[in-house]
């Protein structure tokens, strides 16, 4: 049987329920654009609520009590299942494929990795070596004409300072 693919959003709650038990209030809670998750990676309550129901489904994510809610109806404790924490721990230790991924995935997985007590020196080797073609590439262009290639040089060179940092700060 082949693993369901699991979108930003989805590996954004798991990684939230690896924290410990928890409800889709309180997680949205940790995803909302104020929150310090959140200003990495903003999820809006009723898409973290499809999230968990998805990973119920894939068997990432179980319900393990219900508490009762302040104005509202019950809610549903959740927390992460074996499987689940599996998943998750792969996710994070996988670069991105494109430097336009580092604004989101990259710095979820940052974020999500230090939240956890670990380092994420790793992650950031790996990442500077999986870009380290393109963005060498990037690099050895002469300035462009065109606009677009313009902005990807720049995006490139700001990357690549960026992960060299970034790896210089958690070494």
């Amino acid at each position: 049987m082949t693993e369901p693919r699991l979108s930003t959003t989805e590996y954004a709650v798991l990684g939230v329920l690896a924290e410990g038990p928890s409800h889709g209030f309180a997680i949205a809670k940790h995803l909302d654009s104020s929150a310090e998750l959140g200003r990495v990676f903003t999820v809006r309550r009723p898409l973290v609520y499809r999230a968990l129901d998805r990973l119920l489904e894939a068997g990432y994510a179980e319900a393990v009590s219900t508490e009762r809610g302040d104005a509202g109806p019950n809610r549903i404790i959740h927390r992460i299942t074996r499987p689940g924490r599996q998943r998750l721990r792969r996710w994070l230790s996988v670069p991105v494929e494109h430097v336009r991924d580092l604004r989101l995935e990259f710095l979820l997985k940052l974020a999500l990795i230090q939240r956890s007590g670990k380092s994420p020196v790793n992650l950031i080797r790996e990442q500077r070596t999986a870009l380290g073609s393109t963005l060498m590439a990037l690099d050895d262009r002469s300035a462009p004409d065109d606009h677009v290639e313009l902005w990807r040089q720049h995006n490139a060179a700001a990357a690549a300072a960026y992960l060299d940092d970034l790896e210089s700060r958690y070494a």
